[in-house]
């Protein structure tokens, strides 16, 4: 594993300063990232709009909603 050091001297800063390898370490410690949060909210909450992130079968819903009138 690198040290700080080793790490620094191969940091790579942009025009303005900013180093660009220590903004990806920290956004690897974040937490999730907006779109994970969307994912995990669609499929923990359901919702308008989230078909994308379900994996609900919805034909197999619709043979189990017949079934269960008959």
């Amino acid at each position: 594993m690198k040290t700080n050091d080793e790490n620094r001297s191969n940091d790579i800063f942009t025009v303005a300063g900013t180093n660009i390898n220590e903004v990806k370490r920290k956004n690897e410690q974040s937490g999730m990232s907006y779109n994970e949060v969307k994912e995990w909210l669609a499929q923990t909450t359901g919702g308008k709009g989230t078909t994308i992130y379900s994996d609900t079968d919805v034909e197999e819903v619709k043979r189990k909603n017949r079934q269960s009138t008959w």
